[in-house]
């Protein structure tokens, strides 16, 4: 309803009445956050024991994508292993970074977003669990060895050689972890979503500067370390393009029908006035 009262003698000034102040964006409940991720787990534990019994097809994958890679003279693996293993103190550093910052950041910055910025957690949280659903069905559906896994082709596992604690690719943690998971590379798929989301939360030159470097050394660093390939790469930014789409899509969906249901109530609701 509006306010009216007189101006003057002669006039009358209506203004509405102010708008009710925004509710705050609650943060979504811990339980149901930690909820998805062990789903996600689950889910990855059931391709990773399919793994065993996928190996020559994975390799089969690998040596494939190597080739064509070859062809197209897109192929920089093998010289950049070589040249990592050359340089023990870079190969270690880059171990570490490979095993860690994947995790570290990723789930750090997703922490933080849940923690001060619910206005945005929403979307990228749901962007980067299609992430990790369209990487499990592709892990599925075609296994890939990574070049370290070639090694009469010349490679080195650069992270084992290392000895890095903690590593996936040594001891038990070995047996975790899916070997075969080289298509699509989820650590760049993460990484542009790490970039994507720092973008977001901040202007400051710095910021995007990191933003946009962090993927390109993680690019750098599994590629060197023989655990991708540049296919892998572009597989990966595809990922990410696909989920961003595809989370999207299904807001605009959603508001859509949100928005003729509202539409709907309101045309109900006069028929009813007129009868």
């Amino acid at each position: 309803m509006s306010t009216i009262y007189a101006a003057a003698p002669d006039t009358i000034v209506c203004l509405p009445e102010p708008a009710p102040p925004e509710q705050p964006i609650r943060r979504p409940r811990w339980w149901g956050e930690l909820l998805v991720i062990v789903w996600l787990a689950w889910l990855y534990d059931m391709v990773t024991d399919l793994a065993p019994v996928r190996e020559k097809l994975a390799l089969a994958h690998a040596r494939g994508i190597l080739s064509f890679e070859q062809s197209l003279h897109i192929a920089p693996e093998l010289s950049l292993n070589r040249w990592l293993v050359a340089h023990h103190a870079l190969a270690t550093i880059l171990s570490y970074y490979y095993d860690n910052a994947h995790f570290i950041v990723t789930l750090g910055l997703l922490g933080w977003l849940w923690w001060k910025r619910a206005d945005i957690y929403r979307p990228l949280r749901s962007t980067l669990v299609a992430i990790n659903v369209i990487g499990l069905i592709v892990f599925w559906r075609y296994p890939v060895a990574p070049p370290r896994m070639l090694v009469a082709d010349g490679f080195t596992d650069v992270v084992a050689s290392s000895h890095t604690v903690g590593s996936w690719h040594t001891g038990s943690l070995a047996a975790d972890a899916n070997q075969f998971a080289a298509m699509p590379s989820l650590h760049i798929a993460w990484a542009v979503w790490c970039s994507f989301a720092l973008w977001q939360i901040s202007s400051r030159g710095w910021v995007r500067v990191l933003a946009l470097v962090y993927p390109c050394v993680t690019a750098f660093a599994v590629l060197a370390t023989g655990n991708h390939y540049v296919l892998d790469l572009i597989g990966g930014l595809v990922t990410f393009a696909l989920a961003l789409a595809l989370v999207r899509l299904v807001s605009v969906a959603h508001v859509t029908k949100l928005l003729l249901s509202r539409r709907t109530g309101r045309l109900a609701a006069a028929t009813d006035d007129l009868l």
